[in-house]
């Protein structure tokens, strides 16, 4: 069974996302949605994070496998002048957010899959919960980049 497999992977998924909310949350401290809604983003994945822990040891996942890892740092800025630019630094920021938590998404509907074959149904609730989350990260990740690109690119 690779269940273990997969709530290993996201456990460090949903872990590296929580680092990465938090991580734009203090590099946009004027941005008051940012800042807010962020952050209160970032205590869903820890909660996340706590849940995938609590049921990973039966599926042989030890609590050392599931160390927090930070999220990978990126070499190269993902949008022209985005170093010295604080609204196109959001915009990037903002870009990745969905694309990880879009990541996050997908890697709850694919344990849910496996929940349902196995029939865990308490790993299937977890699954429910936590992917109805996920998704609503990646919509206000949209939407903010939806709302801030027109203005920012256009300047």
């Amino acid at each position: 069974m690779r269940i273990g497999k997969a709530l290993r992977e996201l456990h460090g998924s949903e872990s590296a996302l929580a680092v990465e909310l938090l991580r734009v949350v203090d590099r946009h401290p004027k941005e008051h949605e940012v800042r807010h809604v962020a952050g209160d983003l970032a205590v869903w994945s820890q909660a996340h994070v706590r849940e995938v822990a609590a049921v990973a040891s039966r599926y042989g996942v030890a609590p050392a496998d599931l160390e927090r890892p930070e999220p990978p740092e990126e070499e190269v800025r993902e949008l022209p002048g985005e170093g010295s630019d604080a609204d196109m630094s959001l915009l990037a920021d903002l870009r990745r957010l969905y694309r990880m938590s879009a990541g996050v998404a997908l890697d709850w509907d694919l344990l849910g899959q496996g929940a349902q074959v196995i029939a865990d149904a308490e790993l299937l609730a977890i699954t429910e919960r936590c992917r109805s989350r996920s998704v609503r990260q990646m919509h206000w990740a949209r939407g903010m980049l939806k709302t801030l690109s027109p203005q920012t690119l256009a300047s």
